[in-house]
């Protein structure tokens, strides 16, 4: 089924370490509470997991490719929000669309499937809303398993699922930690995280985290300020009855925002190679956003093989923005772009959701074999309101020029747009409003046929219906039962090695537009995923290999930029036969005590039905390490680290506007590299250190998209102390 590969082996990276006292949370088993709020200390996970087939399955007993940012991993990365955490997890890219907005792509795919808890969370369009910059600080660990989810998430997707799995209040002991921090461009923050038992018992146990930050930026202007707070109430009202209801909330706020990105072209047909610090952003400009989620869950066993849970979620994420697009081409001489857009908004989304699963095992034929059936159905709402500026026409200091809005505005080299900000409308005008519901039925059946050989057989009957409008017009589509067939299968070659195999169909609606502002048909497919799991050491150290295929049709491929009814809009060409086809090789965990490490390497080509290269925008390798070695003799309490990320080029084709001549916006290969440093100066208080993107690398974090372009981070440093308690 899938052709032959060449196999490249990644190179080991040399430093590293880390104190397993380190003070965050880990996730024990849900029948495991531990007294602690601390990390296990290592990069995997023995708990099961749900994100895949929804029958509590570990990482090694599911037939997919499935990647955990553990706590541990997160803490010695000094990741801070999702976006970080995707960025450095196994196969996953990322392209940052603008200081708010980021896409995730994994097997040349965009990844549109996102959970909290297992449960399947919308995000708006690239996490307008901000919610691609959610803190991690709430969460257990992130789970991502790459390939096609339908089983579980509504929606068949060939890229992959992020699960976020929030910290739960599972310590009967009052313990936590408190951490502070200091970093590059003037930025701070304060966190802290604790939990304990309410009653003596133990029965009924809370938990509380909370986070502050501000800073500026590496780019001109922004300024940002966020907060954080998170709380949850565990109670065991029976012996077999667990009560689980919470809070998150979180409020963004970046000043002098940019909306979109770099422009490419000079006006007399050159590219440009702006400063990293460029904005072309106002200082009048921001970008907030909240996002909250209210969630109760109920599961009560019966027996020792059956349990039933029960949740409820209501995430509402919303935005409140003041920003100026700058697009066209930049006057080389006296550094001024040809157009502009000022915009002010007010957006609200809000999903509600309901979802029950049925979970156990049965006996047949002399052996146990697990079943899962499960229902969701929810219903997500939003709109979006403008509040326009009057159209200003022949003004001398501006100029004439598309929605009479200023043009040759001055920008390049200024720190920042020299635009004032207009005198807005106080009448909102609704530009868009939606409403998105999704029904789900499924079910899975793992069969136990012999001891080394199990087959997993599933399905879900999916219905999806979007109504109202967008900024280009009606937004009515969707598609009722549609069955999305779930087969894997797992087979122990011996006791630390196992082969698997696995299909699913692809299904999933997209919010893509052609030339003449239709939407595309869903996308529809097929996935193929075979490999091999081992374990060595005592389950210490695993690896997978996976090689996959995808077929679909519909893919959504980068096509001009029209001026829409609402100005400049990206438009799309539906791709027919595309095939995607590639490996993923990944070890994680300790070879050695006080070693930690993850080592991943993935490889893709995508092609459609007429052999033309598909979603080119996305490298077609990765290559990730992360490792971090405890020093030993003299220098017990000292952990050094370090890692690597590397992504091969990518590219878009398009047009110079200028010279109309075919133009192929490019980011070559580069690698970014990191490093850390913790010391334990008691049992309770840490300091640590991290740089990323130590060489400074300059490199392009997205381009093409608009035709424009952002530069990545350049290098940056955190000093930060921890104290746990």
């Amino acid at each position: 089924m899938l052709s032959k590969y060449h196999w490249l082996a990644g190179a080991a990276l040399c430093a590293v370490a880390l104190p397993a006292a380190a003070q965050t949370n880990a996730a024990p088993a849900e029948d495991n509470r531990d007294d602690q709020i601390v990390v296990t200390g290592t990069y995997t996970l023995p708990d099961k997991i749900d994100t895949a087939t929804g029958l509590g399955l570990t990482v090694q007993e599911t037939p997919q490719s499935v990647s955990i940012m553990t706590a541990q991993r997160i803490l010695d990365q000094n990741l801070i929000s999702v976006k970080d955490v995707i960025v450095n997890s196994v196969g996953v890219s990322a392209n940052e669309v603008d200081d708010v907005r980021n896409n995730f792509y994994a097997r040349g795919f965009e990844i549109r499937n996102t959970q909290v808890d297992g449960v399947p969370a919308a995000w708006t369009l690239a996490g307008g809303n901000g919610e691609t910059s959610i803190d991690v600080s709430i969460y257990e660990r992130v789970e991502i398993v790459r390939g096609a989810t339908g089983l579980l998430s509504g929606a068949g997707d060939p890229s992959a699922s992020v699960n976020l799995v929030r910290k739960h209040a599972d310590a009967t002991e009052w313990t936590g930690y408190a951490n502070a921090s200091i970093g590059s461009w003037n930025s701070w923050r304060l966190s802290a995280d604790v939990g304990g038992a309410l009653t003596s018992d133990g029965r009924i146990r809370a938990r509380l985290v909370g986070r502050y930050e501000e800073g500026d930026s590496y780019i001109d202007l922004q300024n940002k300020k966020k907060w954080v707070l998170y709380g949850v109430v565990d109670a065991d009202l029976t012996d077999s009855t667990l009560v689980r209801v919470g809070m998150s909330h979180q409020d963004t706020k970046p000043k002098g925002a940019t909306w979109g990105a770099l422009p490419t072209f000079y006006t007399d047909g050159t590219t440009t190679d702006l400063a990293r610090s460029q904005s072309t952003a106002a200082d009048w400009t921001y970008w907030n956003s909240t996002n909250q989620n209210i969630f109760a869950t109920i599961r009560q066993e019966f027996g020792e093989k059956w349990n039933l849970t029960v949740n409820y979620n209501r995430l509402r994420n919303t935005g409140d923005t003041q920003l100026l697009y700058l697009y066209g081409n930049v006057d080389k001489a006296t550094g001024t772009i040809e157009s502009s857009n000022p915009y002010k908004s007010k957006s609200d989304s809000v999903q509600n959701s309901i979802d029950a699963q049925l979970k156990g095992s049965v006996s047949l034929f002399g052996r146990d074999h697990e079943i899962v059936v499960g229902a969701l159905h929810s219903v997500l709402k939003r709109h979006t309101d403008n509040y326009v500026a009057p159209y200003t026409e022949n003004v001398p200091a501006w100029g004439t020029g598309l929605n009479s809005w200023a043009t040759n505005v001055p920008v390049i080299g200024a720190g920042g747009a020299d635009f004032p900000e207009p005198v807005w409308g106080t009448d909102a005008v609704r530009n868009e409003q939606e409403r998105i519901e999704q029904t789900g039925y499924y079910g899975a059946f793992r069969l136990n046929v012999a001891d080394p050989f199990k087959i997993i057989l599933g399905g879900r009957l999916s219905s999806w219906k979007q109504k109202g409008f967008a900024w280009s017009g009606p937004s009515d589509y969707g598609d009722d039962n549609v069955f999305i067939p779930y087969v894997g299968a797992l087979y122990d070659v011996t006791s630390n090695h196992r082969v698997y195999a696995s299909y699913t169909k692809i299904f999933q609606p997209q919010n893509l537009f052609d030339r003449n502002l239709q939407l595309l048909d869903p996308l529809d497919g097929n996935a193929y995923e075979i490999g091999l799991k081992s374990n060595f050491f005592g389950d210490a150290l695993q690896t997978s290999i996976a090689l996959f295929r995808i077929e679909q049709d519909n893919v959504g491929q980068i096509g001009d930029v029209i001026i829409g009814p609402n100005g400049p809009q990206q438009t799309y060409v539906a791709a027919e036969g595309v095939t995607s086809k590639g490996f993923e090789l990944e070890a994680t965990g300790q070879p050695l005590p006080g070693w930690n490490i993850n080592a991943s390497y993935s490889q893709f080509k995508a092609e459609d039905g007429d052999g033309v290269a598909a979603n080119t925008n996305q490298p077609r390798k990765l290559l990730k390490i992360f490792t971090t070695y405890d020093m030993p003799g003299v220098l017990t309490g000292l952990t050094v680290g370090g890692g690597i990320n590397y992504r091969s080029k990518a590219y878009s084709e398009g047009l110079n506007p200028v010279t109309a001549a075919p133009f192929r916006f490019q980011q070559d290969g580069y690698t970014l590299v990191s490093l850390m440093a913790r010391y334990a100066v008691t049992e309770q208080l840490q300091l640590q250190a991290n740089v990323d993107n130590l060489l400074d690398k300059k490199y392009y974090s997205q381009m093409g998209f608009f035709s424009q372009y952002r530069y990545g981070a350049p290098r940056n440093f955190t000093i930060s102390a921890n104290y746990k308690f």
